[in-house]
């Protein structure tokens, strides 16, 4: 089978496409021939060696987290899932690989795709859909009835996090650019911001909590808007060391990550305000609560027009990485 593989950690996405044997799939895993997979930032992180502190793979490796496809064979273990199956996945961390026309997966990583949805917008959801549930769930810990700010929520993430807040209950604000007003209103978002014309951290204020897509530039103005006791989540900014606890690091790292993150921890603790960082990671049972959620308020991610198959894979890194998306960059098999 042909798959994406990354040679050398380098700015330069040293990824080339070879052939390679059909994995097996264990006993807990299944066999999945990939249809359509999603390029993020996570790739580009992971392809220019930026994530290697978080984990750091033995080269060469083949790249992708998320995708949608066909179950072609399963594990002697794996239960709820047979061959045939339309699933998606957002794979485990430690075990990367969608850019390739067949991939095992552990079956409590995947979910079986929202009915009636194609394989290229199922592509779309599971990383996204994931992060915003698990950052809403269980970083900032949110309650109906509170208040959730998403600044740079205009993109793909966006798309998906609004909908699934509201569907908790909560009450969502999102900061953007100025095309994409009418649609989140559309999704559920009860207050629209266009940063260009509109400075949010002159208009607002005790704030539940924030989900930051942008990075340590906004960090000050996102403190500022934040209650006491409120919780600031980055997607972006940097680990620290709540981050580098939860996910059972080594003492090494948690060191590291306790260094790295002082400047946000310290800052926010002195306004008796919490800093948090997350890495999104696989879950099957969660997949499955987003899954409903999206069948439920019909949500449709933005796929981005241009049409990538797996040989281009560095024009759609690329892309991703540089250029101006209109939705998410899929790869079509």
């Amino acid at each position: 089978m042909k798959a994406a593989q990354l040679k050398l950690y380098s700015k330069e996405f040293k990824i080339s496409i070879n052939e390679i044997p059909i994995p097996e799939p264990m006993d807990n895993e299944v066999l999945i021939r990939v249809k359509a997979a999603a390029i993020n930032p996570l790739e580009i992180l992971t392809a220019t060696g930026a994530v290697k502190l978080i984990h750091n793979y033995k080269l060469p490796v083949t790249l992708g987290n998320e995708c949608s496809g066909i179950v072609e064979k399963i594990g002697i273990g794996v239960k709820d899932f047979q061959k045939g199956d339309y699933v998606y996945s957002r794979l485990p961390i430690n075990k990367p690989g969608s850019f390739a026309e067949y991939v095992t997966v552990d079956y409590k990583a995947i979910a079986k795709m929202p009915a009636n949805y194609e394989f290229t917008t199922a592509a779309a959801i599971p990383l996204a859909g994931l992060t915003a549930y698990q950052g809403i769930v269980e970083e900032i810990e949110a309650k109906p009835g509170e208040t959730l700010l998403i600044t740079g929520g205009s993109g793909s993430f966006g798309q998906i996090a609004v909908p699934i807040a509201k569907a908790l209950g909560l009450r969502v604000i999102v900061t953007g650019n100025e095309r994409s007003k009418k649609q989140f209103i559309k999704l559920g978002a009860d207050m629209y911001l266009d940063y260009k014309k509109e400075l949010y951290w002159e208009r607002l204020s005790g704030i539940d909590h924030v989900i930051d897509t942008l990075g340590p530039a906004e960090f000050e103005h996102e403190l500022s808007v934040l209650k006491r006791g409120g919780r600031l989540l980055s997607l972006r900014t940097s680990p620290n060391k709540t981050f580098a606890i939860r996910n059972n690091f080594p003492l090494y790292k948690r060191l590291l990550f306790a260094l790295s993150g002082n400047r946000y921890d310290s800052k926010a603790k002195s306004q008796g305000k919490e800093y948090r960082f997350m890495f999104v990671r696989s879950d099957g049972s969660q997949l499955r609560e987003v899954t409903k959620i999206v069948e439920k308020y019909n949500i449709v991610p933005s796929i981005d027009p241009h049409i990538f198959s797996l040989e281009q894979i560095c024009d759609a890194m690329k892309l991703v990485a540089y250029g101006k998306t209109d939705g998410k960059v899929i790869i079509r098999f």
